[in-house]
């Protein structure tokens, strides 16, 4: 019995989106689902919830990211995909309608696609079909999409059995419809996706694989046993070129799995790049912090700063001639030093933000040595204001002071309220290495 439309999960929830969702939405949600249902990242005990809720997103994925069937879906439903409710005394679609609409006039589930090894059945068609694409993600370091990476990676798939080129059987075997969906190659089943929640899908009939014909048990291939694909293992390798970037798509085409009367599938990996401790990624470039201390911000420095992605030193000679100083928050660049651009030999540029870190407290040990200071530093040459009563206070000095940043909000500090939103921020100044 079909579980009542209200009982039904909604696609949009599985996939957490709005019904008003773009399908580039669609897709990322699809992804974040899947890598958090896949049943192969979660704990043993677990994985039988993981894998309903993956074949949930899964479907989810398929009718919401394909236009007629999300149509279709947000008119009639999952009746819509239901067989079994096209002829409910007029109050449900028209099966052959809906199919009709979503496959051309397809009839039945000849034309329907992902149903393996089906284009052979009267009214479906007689031309290879694409099989399914497998995708899944990939996590790459910022060094690794720096350096380039090619890595190897076993993979199992099924193929067509070479001993009966696909046919399931031996030598002029002959098949009859299969019982178990009548020769309709595909059957419903209930789906569990979460608490009390259940929905009706159409899934490929395991006994035939979707052929809606079985081959006798004395009739088939001995090395198949009538599924007229084996299961292989082999090795394959991913490439990842030098300056690839999040969300890139790399293509291992024909690498998924073969059904007969069908072209392979690719196997489709998503980069997805890890968060780096140092190194903020814009497009070719990369951004940086560049901490020196007060005496090198005033003075000039010469040393390595910092250690690249390909673990090279970079070394910077910085001079300041006529007394010109260092800033907190100013940009140093470095030409060529960013990202390498696919496809060419150029690189980004490497931009270094100054982090001036002043001394500890108490690094002035005497009188003398504050003297000293003052006379090395610039002298203050502002005129004393002149007021008709002066009255002089004494400042305490709070240690904790440290600890109400500005900005931080709070009043001793001076935080965000202290600011006028009348005064225009000075921007960051440049300077080219």
């Amino acid at each position: 019995m079909s579980p009542p439309v209200d009982e039904e999960i909604d696609l949009y929830e599985v996939l957490e989106i709005e019904k008003g969702a773009s399908k580039i939405e669609i897709k990322k949600a699809y992804h974040k689902a899947a890598l958090a249902h896949h049943p192969d990242k979660v704990a043993e005990d677990d994985r039988a919830e993981a894998e309903t809720r993956f074949k949930a997103a899964k479907q989810a994925y398929e009718i919401l990211s394909d236009d007629d069937k999300r149509h279709m879906y947000d008119t009639h439903g999952m009746a819509a995909f239901d067989p079994s409710r096209g002829g409910m005394g007029g109050e449900g679609p028209d099966i052959d309608d809906i199919f009709a609409q979503m496959f051309g006039g397809m009839g039945g589930f000849g034309g329907m696609p992902g149903m393996g090894g089906m284009g052979g059945m009267p009214g479906g068609r007689n031309v290879p079909r694409k099989g399914r694409s497998v995708e899944q993600e990939y996590e790459v370091s910022l060094e690794e999409l720096y350096k380039g990476k090619t890595t190897k990676f076993s993979s199992t798939k099924n193929i067509i059995c070479n001993m009966c080129k696909g046919s399931g059987g031996k030598q002029g075997a002959k098949s009859n419809s299969c019982a178990v969906c009548n020769g309709r190659g595909a059957k419903q089943v209930l789906r569990q996706v979460g608490p009390g929640l259940v929905t009706q899908e159409t899934v490929p009939c395991g006994n035939c694989s979707g052929s809606g014909q079985v081959i006798p048990e004395k009739h088939r291939c001995k090395k198949c046993k009538g599924k007229k694909v084996v299961e292989t293992r082999n090795v394959l390798e991913l490439y990842i070129p030098r300056g690839a970037r999040q969300g890139e798509r790399i293509v291992l085409a024909g690498e998924a799995d073969q059904v007969p009367d069908q072209e392979p599938g690719d196997i489709i990996f998503t980069l997805t790049e890890t968060p780096h401790d140092v190194f903020e990624r814009a497009g070719a470039d990369l951004r940086a912090e560049l901490k020196v201390s007060l005496v090198e911000a005033l003075t000039g420095f010469n040393r390595v700063v910092i250690t690249h992605l390909d673990g090279r030193g970079l070394k910077l000679n910085v001079q300041q001639p006529d007394g010109n100083v260092l800033r907190p928050g100013q940009i140093l660049k470095i030409e060529g030093e960013g990202m390498p651009i696919k496809r060419s030999d150029a690189r980004g540029d490497l931009y270094l933000v100054v982090d001036v870190e002043f001394p500890e407290d108490g690094w002035l040990k005497n009188d003398a040595a504050v003297q000293k200071l003052r006379d090395a530093l610039p002298k203050d040459d502002k005129p004393e204001e002149k007021h008709e009563e002066v009255e002089e206070v004494d400042v305490e000095w709070d240690a904790d002071m440290e600890d109400y940043g500005a900005g931080s909000g709070d009043p001793r500090a001076g935080g965000a309220e202290w600011e006028d939103d009348d005064e225009e921020a000075e921007g960051p100044q440049c300077a080219t290495q």
